[in-house]
């Protein structure tokens, strides 16, 4: 990946967004870009691809015009959050 911004620091910062948020509240996933650099269009696809695999752990959900959707197969705007009542982990 460019920029030297690996899968791990966009997971990371994935999670300290979601968590600083809360229950029932989310975020654009070029927020998470946009704090990692200023160049941050080129990570878009990247922080789709870890946010799908957060995804699939259940540590995140995603939705688009407040219905749930799968990160990996949404075209298109997408929310991110943490699930209600469950806090995201620190790693």
């Amino acid at each position: 990946m460019g920029q030297g911004i690996d899968e791990h620091a966009i997971r990371q910062a994935v999670l300290a967004l979601a968590a600083a948020r809360g229950d029932g509240r989310s975020f654009c996933p070029s927020e998470v870009a946009r704090a990692l650099s200023d160049t941050w269009r080129p990570l878009m696809p990247e922080i789709r691809r870890v946010a799908a695999n957060l995804q699939a752990e259940g540590l995140l959900v995603a939705t688009q015009r407040g219905v749930p959707v799968q990160i990996a197969t949404a075209r298109g705007p997408v929310r991110l959050a943490q699930p209600t009542g469950r806090r995201a982990p620190d790693r």
